[in-house]
């Protein structure tokens, strides 16, 4: 893709993660790789509903600004975008929001590690919260690399969630899935709670990943509160 369709890539699912109410005021964020050393992002202190392509900065891997864009600087969380890149060399974009289900369970300090809804287990498997770390320091970047091997999607603790993919469409649809997660599941424990599948049936939809091209890394079955 070229440059003004990433940055127009960008403001569109910007603009999506604004009306689905997953942010608000300047809350959220949004990167995407171009190179090994380059990098698109969106700038701090601006509302998504608000993203356009002039706006969005683009910097290098240690979150420099490598083109002027006067007025304009990278969002305060590019440590954790980077930090993702840096690790992971199968990542291609990285999505931050608070999506307000998903964001209840990591401010209640719940891991969703029960594999109860089919399309979850095989997307996303267990999804862990990382230790609580304060924003635009290195404490969130730290907190997160336990998790980012085996993880797609990791609840940030009384803060919100994070979601990676080879693409940005592929980050921001992990996002949506988690949310859609978060509420179904909230509905099934008011309900007296949520059925797992068992775990051969686990396992089965886990090994249908390759036919589905599904990408990214997957933790399989396991328990994080035990």
């Amino acid at each position: 893709m070229k440059d003004i369709e990433i940055r127009e890539q960008i403001c569109d699912i910007c603009h999506k993660m604004w009306q689905q109410g997953w942010v608000a005021a300047n809350d959220g964020n949004v990167s995407v790789k171009i190179d090994e050393n380059t990098f698109l992002a969106t700038p701090t202190g601006i509302s998504k509903s608000f993203m356009t392509p002039d706006k969005i900065v683009k910097i290098n891997e240690k979150g420099e600004m490598i083109e002027e864009n006067p007025g304009y600087k990278p969002s305060s969380e590019i440590k954790m975008h980077l930090k993702c890149y840096k690790d992971r060399d199968d990542v291609g974009a990285v999505v931050h929001a608070h999506p307000p289900t998903a964001t209840g369970f990591a401010l209640a300090h719940k891991h969703m590690d029960v594999y109860s809804l089919i399309e979850c287990v095989i997307a996303l498997g267990s999804v862990p919260i990382a230790p609580y770390g304060t924003p635009s320091t290195d404490e969130v970047p730290k907190s997160i690399e336990p998790y980012l091997q085996q993880h797609d999607v990791i609840l940030l603790e009384n803060h919100g969630a994070l979601s990676v993919g080879s693409d940005l469409v592929t980050a921001y649809y992990r996002m949506e899935t988690l949310e859609l997660w978060a509420k179904t599941s909230l509905v099934a424990q008011l309900l007296g709670g949520e059925k797992e599948i068992s775990r051969e049936n686990i396992d089965r939809l886990i090994g249908m990943r390759s036919s589905y091209k599904v990408t990214g890394r997957h933790p399989g079955y396991k328990k994080y509160n035990k």
